[in-house]
């Protein structure tokens, strides 16, 4: 079945909140193997500018991606989520994200289409400050493939 264009502009609003601290950011760092300093040593970071140790920059897909798949499973979208895989990803930042920030990620699809028997759809998750502040917006295209694509 092709996605509806007409779930273009959807939004879900944000779940829980998603607090960045400084071991998280260390665990992450560590699970993608980069040894940048500005992501340990609060020195180094401040060195560089900032107030405290800084986030890398594909780290909002920690809390982002428990937003877009909560999109993505959404019955009412009717992408089958047992044949979705990642398509692409971008981030585009404020600032950058640091310990103590508490956040909420709302999610709207931008996107939605039907091409060779496969649905693509488009979230853009938008994270901001419990205060509003915008602090990321991770975009991301999920894939269900078509019913009989085993790659």
């Amino acid at each position: 079945m092709a996605l509806d264009g007409s779930l273009i502009g959807r939004s879900y609003p944000p779940g829980r909140v998603y607090e960045v601290s400084r071991e998280k950011i260390r665990e992450f760092a560590d699970a993608i193997g980069d040894d940048h300093p500005a992501y340990r040593d609060p020195e180094a970071a401040k060195a560089l500018g900032y107030p405290d140790v800084i986030a890398p920059p594909t780290f909002p897909i920690v809390f982002s991606l428990e937003a877009a798949l909560a999109a993505a499973s959404d019955p009412a979208v009717g992408v089958d989520y047992t044949r979705v895989v990642h398509g692409e990803q971008r981030f585009e930042y404020s600032r950058p994200l640091r310990p103590g920030d508490r956040l909420l990620t709302s999610v709207e699809i931008v996107a939605a289409r039907t091409m060779a028997g496969s649905d693509m759809l488009t979230l853009a998750c938008s994270s901001a400050t419990e205060e509003g502040e915008h602090v990321v917006t991770a975009t991301c295209m999920v894939v269900g493939r078509a019913p009989g694509d085993s790659a």
